[in-house]
Order: C-alpha cells, then sequence, then structure tokens
C-alpha cells in the first residue's frame, strides 16, 4: 500500500519535481508487494509451476489498514473522485486460482463448452501473474515506457476490427430474429455454420495443454450487469480482457458464477473452407444469442473481445428500457456528469480524461433511471502522436499492468522504447490499462444523469465549426446521422480519413435499428433536460489534405467552456444551412475559428462545400422517414 506521506508528497509536487514523484510512487508501489519481483527467464517456455507456482493464489500486500474493502463489480453512487495513490496501484484484484489435472476443465467451469482436453488452466491470474507468462510464452516485448516497464504485443496484419467478419446467428422464431436490425452491420448466418465453427474451437482447445479463462462483468450497474466468460489461447489476450471488463476482487465474488454469455477465441486458427460457410474470408467473429456463446477465428485484435460484448450490451439494454451508448463520460466535484458521443479518433477518450473532473469511462456507457454508468473496468486509448504535454493522463497511464498493441519500438541506450510517432506499423496504435491508471477515476463508475451531452465528428470536410449549440430536435437528428469522419487504421482498409455517417455514432455496433437508440435518448433528453452540443475535432482551414486539424488545445478550450459554464456568457449567431447556433467567443480559442467561413482562404469555396455536406446529411437521412415516431429530418440542414 502506498503510504500517506507518499501520497501527500504526490499530490503537492509541481513540474519536474512532480513528474519524478510519480514515477518513483509508481516504482515504488510496484515493488512493495510480497512477490517476488520479476526477471526475464532464460528460456521462452515455462510450465505452470514455473510462471505461477505451486500455489493456487498470488496474495498481495496485507497491510490494508487504511484501505477500505470494495468489490468493483458492485457500484455506488457518488460524486467524489479517488486517486489510484488511495490504494495500491492494482487494486484489490486477486481472484486467481490456477487449475493442474485431468479434472481442470471441470474445475474451470468450461468442460460444459465440450473443452475438456488442457490440463492446466489459468483463470483470472493476477497482473503479476499475467506479465510473467507473456514473458515466459514470448508473447511480445517489454517496452520501457517513461513511467514503467509495459507489455507490447504484434497483432500481425490485424490491427483493427473486420468488421465484414462479424456474424450473427439468425435463429429462426426466436426473440433476436424479430428484434436484431439485419443487414451489413448485423450479418446473418445459420445455426449450421455456428455449430459447424463452434466444433472447431471446441476441438482446437482440446488439442492444447493449457489455456487462459476469464469471468468477469459488464456494466457497473448491478441492475443490468452481465456476467461474461472468455477462453483465450494466450496471456496477453487475458491481460487484454482483464483491463477492459469490470474484475472480480476477490475469488469468492465468482462463487456461483454462471456466465450470460461466454467468447472462445480460437485466434491462432482460420476458417479454411469459409467459401462454404458463406462468409466474407477466413477471419469469422460469430454469435449466438440464443446460445450465449460467440467464436472468434484468425484475428489477432484485442478490440475484437470487447467490442463484440459491447455489440451485445446495444442489444440486452434496450431490452429492459435502458440506453446504452457509445461514448466516454466523467464527472465533476459538484456530480455534474457529461457524456462525449463519438467514433473512434474523434477524441471520447482524450477529452474525457480531464484533470479538473473524474473519469467514469473513455468508451462504453449505459444511461438508466439512476443515472450513467460504465460497462467497462479500463480504458482503450489510441497512442498515436501521444505526448505527456497534449495527453498527460493517458501518457502517465502507461506503466506496468497497462498493455501496448502495434506500437512501435525503438532502441535506446540499451532499451526498448515506444515511439508513438512512428506509425509505420499502423496508425491504429493502443494501449490498454485497468481504470484505476487514471489518477482521478471515478471509482463508483456511476454518477447522477448528465447536464451536458457533447457529439464529437472529425469533420474531414472543414465545415463543422469548433462548436455549436443544438436544440433537443436537433440534437436527435444528429445522434441518428452521426457524421464523423473514419479515422485512419481503426477498420481494415482504410489508410485516410474519409467522411462517413455512422448512426448514433457507433452504427458498427448496433444490434437494434437506430431510431430505437434515437427513441431512448429523447426519453432522456425530456426528463432530465440535457444540453447537446457538436464538437469538431477534425479539420479547419479547408479539407483533409488542405486545412490543418484542430489542435487538442482549441478543442479542449470548447470542451471546458461548455462543462464550467462559461459558454453561457456570449452571444449566438444563428447558422442558416445548418440551423445550430455559434458563439461569438469562447476563452482561449481565436474567435476567428469559431465560423468555419472566416478560416478558408476562398468563401465561395467554402460556400460550395457547405453546402455539398449538407446535401450529404439530407441524402444520407433519407433512409430514416418513416422508421420512428417522429419525422426528426426537417431538424436537419435546409438546402
Amino acid at each position: 500500500m502506498i503510504a500517506t506521506q507518499s501520497r501527500i508528497f504526490l499530490r503537492t509536487a509541481t513540474g519536474i519535481g512532480g513528474k519524478t514523484a510519480l514515477k518513483a510512487l509508481i516504482a515504488r508501489a510496484g515493488t512493495s508487494a510480497s512477490y517476488a519481483s520479476v526477471s526475464q527467464p532464460t528460456g521462452v517456455k515455462a510450465g505452470a509451476a514455473a510462471i505461477a507456482g505451486r500455489t493456487t493464489k498470488t496474495h498481495f500486500p496485507t497491510n490494508h489498514t487504511n484501505v477500505r474493502h470494495r468489490k468493483q463489480h458492485v457500484a455506488y453512487k457518488s460524486a467524489v473522485a479517488r486517486s489510484p495513490a488511495d490504494d495500491p496501484l492494482r487494486g484489490n484484484y486477486n481472484s486467481t486460482v490456477t487449475y493442474e489435472g485431468d479434472d481442470a476443465c471441470s474445475k474451470a467451469g468450461i468442460d460444459a463448452l465440450g473443452i475438456t482436453g488442457p490440463n492446466i488452466i489459468f483463470k483470472n491470474q493476477t497482473f503479476e501473474q499475467l506479465f510473467r507468462h507473456e514473458v515466459a510464452n514470448g508473447e511480445g516485448k517489454v517496452a520501457d515506457a517513461e513511467y514503467g516497464d509495459t507489455f507490447c504485443v504484434d497483432t500481425g496484419k490485424f490491427t483493427g476490427r473486420s468488421p465484414k467478419d462479424k456474424w450473427i446467428v439468425r435463429n429462426v422464431g426466436s426473440e433476436s430474429e424479430a428484434n436484431i436490425d439485419w443487414g451489413k452491420v448485423n450479418q446473418p448466418t445459420s445455426p449450421e455454420v455456428f455449430d459447424e465453427l463452434y466444433e472447431k474451437a471446441v476441438k482446437h482447445f482440446n488439442s492444447l495443454d493449457k489455456a487462459y479463462v476469464f469471468d468477469g462483468f459488464c456494466g457497473a450497474n448491478p441492475k443490468s450487469q452481465r456476467k461474461i466468460r472468455f477462453v483465450h489461447e494466450q496471456a496477453w489476450q487475458q491481460h487484454f480482457v482483464t483491463n477492459m471488463f469490470i474484475r472480480a476482487n476477490e475469488e469468492s465474488d465468482l462463487d456461483g458464477f454462471d456466465p450470460d454469455f461466454t467468447v472462445i477465441n480460437a485466434c491462432s486458427q482460420v476458417v479454411e473452407d469459409w467459401e462454404r460457410h458463406g462468409l466474407n474470408s477466413e477471419v469469422a467473429c460469430v454469435f449466438n444469442v440464443e446460445k450465449k456463446c460467440a467464436v472468434i477465428f484468425g484475428t489477432w485484435y484485442g478490440g475484437e473481445n470487447k467490442k463484440g460484448i459491447f455489440s451485445l450490451m446495444n442489444y440486452w439494454l434496450p431490452m429492459q428500457g435502458q440506453f446504452p451508448m457509445h461514448c466516454s463520460a466523467n464527472v465533476g466535484k459538484a456530480g455534474d456528469s457529461a457524456l462525449f458521443f463519438g467514433l473512434s479518433g474523434t477524441g471520447k477518450t482524450t477529452l474525457s480524461a480531464d484533470p479538473h473532473r473524474a473519469l467514469i469511462g473513455d468508451d462504453e456507457h449505459g444511461w438508466d433511471e439512476d443515472g450513467v454508468f460504465n460497462f467497462e473496468g479500463g480504458c482503450y486509448a489510441k497512442t498515436i502522436n501521444l505526448s505527456e504535454e497534449t495527453e498527460p493522463d493517458i501518457y502517465r497511464a502507461i506503466h506496468r499492468d497497462a498493455m501496448l498493441e502495434n506500437v512501435a519500438l525503438k532502441e535506446d541506450g540499451g532499451k526498448l522504447v515506444p515511439d508513438y510517432f512512428d506509425t509505420s506499423k499502423t496508425e491504429n496504435g493502443r494501449v490498454s490499462y485497468p481504470i484505476f491508471h487514471i489518477e482521478n477515476y471515478h471509482e463508483p463508475q456511476m454518477a447522477g444523469h448528465p447536464k451536458n451531452i457533447i457529439f464529437l465528428s472529425c469533420d474531414a470536410f472543414g465545415i463543422l465549426p469548433p462548436i455549436a449549440k443544438l436544440t433537443p430536435d436537433q440534437a436527435l437528428y444528429h445522434f441518428i446521422s452521426g457524421y464523423t469522419a473514419k479515422v485512419a487504421g481503426t477498420e481494415r482498409g482504410i489508410t485516410e480519413p474519409s467522411a462517413t455517417f455512422s448512426a448514433c455514432f457507433g452504427a458498427a455496433f448496433l444490434t437494434l435499428h437506430p431510431t430505437r437508440y434515437a427513441e431512448l435518448l429523447k426519453e432522456k433528453l425530456e426528463k432530465h433536460s440535457a444540453n447537446a452540443w457538436i464538437v469538431n475535432s477534425g479539420w479547419s482551414g479547408g479539407a483533409y489534405g488542405v486545412g490543418k486539424r484542430m489542435s487538442i488545445k482549441t478543442t479542449r478550450a470548447c470542451v471546458n467552456a461548455i462543462l464550467d459554464g462559461t459558454i453561457e456568457n456570449t452571444t449566438w449567431e444563428k447558422d442558416e444551412i445548418f440551423g445550430w447556433e455559434l458563439p461569438a467567443s469562447i476563452p482561449d480559442v481565436d474567435s476567428s475559428v469559431l465560423h468555419p467561413k472566416s478560416t478558408w482562404s476562398n468563401p465561395e469555396e467554402y460556400d460550395a462545400a457547405e453546402k455539398k455536406l449538407a446535401e450529404m446529411y439530407v441524402k444520407n437521412f433519407e433512409k430514416y422517414k418513416g422508421k420512428g415516431d417522429v419525422d426528426y429530418s426537417i431538424y436537419g440542414p435546409k438546402i
């Protein structure tokens, strides 16, 4: 446990001294535990005993006198932020158990899946154990990040999701068949195809000597929380889901654990006869809602694990009248929560990590009668051009227990150092880390109803203003539209930003029709009177290739004005085409930037480009006419 004196030192230190203090504190916390320090083994292979020891539990420091015991999978409402300095940096997470012998699979609960072959099951390994496994198995490299050693993996050619390889089983006559919005996003496949692939996955795991099993939770609110089980081949994959899902603090928290859904990830295997199955490639991520199981083949990308479960939450929660959201969220000292909707690369993670507010989560949330709550137990941030100056919270979160994914490493004085500016591998380099790596994370992972809702767009055309105020009806129009750009690297085949409309700022993850989610948002807006805003983190002064992308400083200043209320001290001007209102001034933002036309060298070119974008909005929205209770097209741009 971190001593009180150290905590005070961390909070009061400033400048270079503060940076040094933080590094020292992280190092001290990482070495003060009762287990032995880790050293790289002489060989890459190690047995269960060599990696985990012969005992089934690893104990964390027992001096917990000043640490309140808490169970992270049960959340309580509070507006008070906690610093990780108040807890051991690894939290109270210790639900590990290692099963060995012919009955290992039975004890781990995976024999019911048909998996009985492995005689060693590593279940819910601690962060330290996972690190040992990763190193011993040779699954990647240890990077010497500035704030501590961090394991780094390379996922091969798949450095982003593979949306054309995601499938959902169409079970005739089932509830899911009646409700799922079948199409390009939710591609149907047959029960027979799933059963054959399921048998293939089980057969593969039965050929292995060992496997990794993670039992955890999705959703911080116990009212809608789901129990999730993952079966993996490698330690780093368990590390990923351990970072990203809500962890059980001790083994007893999993007593009677009956998973609501199980993912069998056979990523090292491919579907050779994919054409016979009517699939798109040898890669397949197939979900069966009724059988409560999914299988993954052919892709090592970590994000497939988390986004697959997110898609299911987007199915389950609306059935309970709850609103699932692709957004980040934070909360102020007064309990005022805020939501940040947006696709990958638009700033959800960056902008919600605010030194003046407590982070609830960076990507997936729900909104129910109690307020907002996180789905996850960690963050999954992009690392492209990452620096401590521009994104200090994320940069400092990269130390032991975080995991780098597809990040370039360079030799520096005999050490392997992350190079976040080297995108030769991919522009979608990532880091996953447990939520408590953020200094001011919101421990309850739940907060009250939001006061502000921000729609983040990465406008590749340079037309959207850095900030605009929306009426409630306009908010629903823009929520359904979901205009942004696909940012390079987040999906296969995307090499540069391209304009797109992604319904609800997350069309790739919507299992129901977009208007179902819009109806839920409408209900929340009417009941809780939240303000709605558009914030453009994309281009200004011209389209991509001509203009420049908004600086993080400018975008954050716009967000700060919303959250601290200073934006209400300005005057407003209505945009003739889009109808939203533009502020005359915002603290720390050049006023000329607030009106996009003034940033273009040729005003006539801007007018033509604005009209073209407006036409794109109108054309895109045609498919939603007559689909919901209200025709929201009247609240869109006027051509």
